[in-house]
C-alpha cells in the first residue's frame, strides 16, 4: 500500500475507532407525538415524505413523492404541501412546475422563501411566499436527451453550475448558498447570495473532505457547515471556504433485539474496513437539523435502528428518542428533519409515508447521578 493510501486508511480508521461520545448508556428523551397531527382532505393522500421544513409562522411544508405521472421507471412525483401551525392543510405549491420530478428535500430560508431540491430533475428551485419560482439552479435534461441511470462509482466529470442528483441546501449568515450535490457528484457547491457560482469541494471517497453520498447539509450560527456524509457513516464539518475541520461519528449501539425494517437494511459488520457502505450503521446520518438562533445542539436521524439523536455541536450525544415501527411515535425511513425549536422536531419518513411532530420533554428525564 502506498504511503498516501496508508495515511488515508489510518486517518479514517482512527476516526472510526476513537472514543466517541455516547458509547455508554444514552438517556432516552421523553416525548409526545400526537397521532394524525396533519389534517387534509379525505380524497388526498401523502406519498413518501422526503422533506419537511417550518417557516417563521409555524407553518409546516411537506415534500411528498405522490400523485405520480408516467411509467414506473420514468416517473414524475413531486408535490409540495403547506399546513398551518395546527397541522391543517392550506394549499399545494408549485403544481406542475417543470423542475419537479423526484423531490429530495425542502428547506426554508430566513426570509421564508422555500427551496426545493429535486433529485430527479437535477434542479434546485427557490419559491417566494406566494408560491412563485424566483430562482433556479441546474437544468433538467431535455426529453430528447439520451439518459442512462448514472454509474455512481464511475461518474462523469462534475460541471460547474450543474448537478447530478442533488440532495439539500443551506445558507450562511451572509446569504451564501450551499448545495449538497449528493448521489453522483459527491461534492458541495457554493453560490453567492445572488445565485452566482463560487466554487465546489469534495469528490467520491472516504478521506477527510471526501464524500459518499452527502445527504443533508446544515449551518450553525458560527457559519460552520455540517454535511451528513451518509454512506461514510459520519458528519463532516467545514468552514465556508470548504476547509475540513473535523468529523463527528455517532456510536451508540443498537438496542437489543433491533431488526432491520426492510430486508436490505443490514448494518455493516463491526470490523468493516474504510470505504465500506455505512448507511445502516447505527448513528449514520440520514437527516440533520439545527434549531434556529444561537443553538448549540443538532438533531440527527438514522435509518437503522431508526432513532433520532440529540447531540451538541462537538458531537457529544445528549439523548435519543424513537424506535422503528409504524405506530404513532415510531419511525421508519427518516429522510428529513425540521427543528423549529430545541424541543420540537418534525420527521419526514419515506417508508411510513408521513411526517410526525415530536414534542420533547427533557424536564421529565431522570436527574443524572
Amino acid at each position: 500500500m502506498k504511503h498516501s493510501a496508508l495515511l488515508v486508511f489510518v486517518t479514517f480508521l482512527c476516526a472510526a475507532m476513537a472514543p466517541v461520545w455516547g458509547q455508554q448508556s444514552v438517556p432516552e428523551i421523553p416525548f409526545d407525538a400526537p397521532a394524525d397531527y396533519f389534517q387534509y382532505p379525505a380524497e388526498m393522500n401523502l406519498g413518501e415524505i422526503t422533506g419537511v421544513t417550518v417557516n417563521s409562522k409555524g407553518h409546516v411544508f411537506l415534500l411528498s413523492r405522490s400523485q405520480p405521472q408516467g411509467n414506473v421507471f420514468g416517473d414524475m412525483a413531486t408535490q409540495l404541501f403547506e399546513f398551518d401551525e395546527q397541522g391543517r392543510f392550506i394549499r399545494e405549491i408549485g403544481k406542475g412546475v417543470y423542475g419537479f420530478a423526484f423531490g429530495h428535500n425542502v428547506r426554508i430560508d430566513k426570509d421564508d422563501n422555500l427551496w426545493v431540491i429535486d433529485k430527479g430533475s437535477n434542479m434546485v428551485m427557490k419559491f417566494n411566499q406566494m408560491g412563485h419560482v424566483t430562482m433556479v439552479f441546474g437544468r433538467r435534461e431535455e426529453g430528447t436527451d439520451h439518459h442512462e441511470y448514472p454509474d455512481r462509482a464511475h461518474p462523469p466529470a462534475a460541471v460547474d453550475g450543474m448537478f447530478n442528483q442533488p440532495t439539500d441546501v443551506a445558507w450562511d449568515s451572509v446569504g451564501n448558498i450551499y448545495i449538497s450535490d449528493g448521489y453522483v457528484n459527491s461534492r458541495v457547491a457554493k453560490y453567492d447570495s445572488n445565485g452566482m457560482w463560487v466554487k465546489s469541494w469534495g469528490k467520491r471517497g472516504y478521506a477527510p473532505g471526501e464524500f459518499n453520498l452527502p445527504h443533508n447539509i446544515a449551518i450553525d450560527y458560527r457559519d460552520r457547515i455540517y454535511v451528513a456524509d451518509r454512506a461514510n457513516g459520519r458528519i463532516q464539518v467545514f468552514d465556508t471556504d470548504g476547509n475540513f475541520q473535523r468529523e463527528i461519528v455517532i456510536n451508540v449501539p443498537a438496542p437489543p433485539g433491533a431488526k432491520p425494517f426492510l430486508g436490505y437494511q443490514q448494518p455493516p459488520p463491526a470490523n468493516a474496513p474504510p470505504g465500506s457502505i455505512f448507511t445502516y450503521r447505527p448513528g449514520a446520518p440520514a437527516a440533520i437539523c439545527i434549531p434556529p438562533g444561537q443553538s448549540d445542539v443538532m438533531y440527527v436521524g438514522d435509518l437503522y435502528p431508526a432513532r433520532i439523536y440529540k447531540i451538541n455541536l462537538d458531537g457529544k450525544v445528549l439523548g435519543v428518542f424513537g424506535k422503528a415501527g409504524k405506530g404513532p411515535g415510531q419511525i421508519s425511513g427518516i429522510h428529513s428533519l425540521a427543528c423549529p425549536s430545541e424541543n420540537v422536531v418534525y420527521t419526514g419518513e419515506f417508508l411510513n409515508w408521513r411526517s410526525q411532530k415530536f414534542i420533547l420533554h427533557p424536564e421529565r428525564m431522570p436527574m443524572a447521578r
